[in-house]
């Protein structure tokens, strides 16, 4: 599959005054969680809650910190979570969480991430 990358208004939502911070994220569809460079985390003042072992692409596993609650925008998409603390200068990722949450889809043909079809004003979820 090509790259897709998307570019992410990322936001502490309880900062009062707080600006959101664009991100250049890559969109990794074997990733779970969101994960934020450690300078992105801390300038948006975002509190460390808790860790996580994580299983990188190539199989070896590491802790990592967990930071949040963090307001996500992608396009007209917009979610709340929690993300992982990547390294410093590390490269910013999307996961399947925030594409479930904000219901979209990868078009690896045109690189970008699109709302589903089915969902184009808004998010759409099944409940059952």
């Amino acid at each position: 599959m090509r790259e897709v990358r998307a570019k992410t208004l990322v936001s502490n939502p309880v900062a009062v005054g707080a600006n959101p911070i664009e991100v250049d994220c890559l969109v990794d569809t074997g990733a779970v969680m969101l994960m934020l460079p450690k300078e992105v985390v801390e300038k948006l003042d975002l509190p460390i809650t808790g860790r996580a072992v994580v299983t990188l692409a190539n199989e070896t596993r590491d802790e990592m910190e967990i930071a949040g609650p963090l307001s996500v925008k992608i396009g007209d998409r917009q979610t709340h979570c929690d993300c992982l603390v990547g390294p410093i200068l590390g490269e910013p990722l999307i996961g399947q969480l925030i594409l479930e949450s904000s219901d979209l889809i990868v078009d690896s043909q045109r690189r970008t991430l699109a709302p589903r079809p089915e969902s184009p004003a808004y998010p759409s979820f099944k409940l059952k």
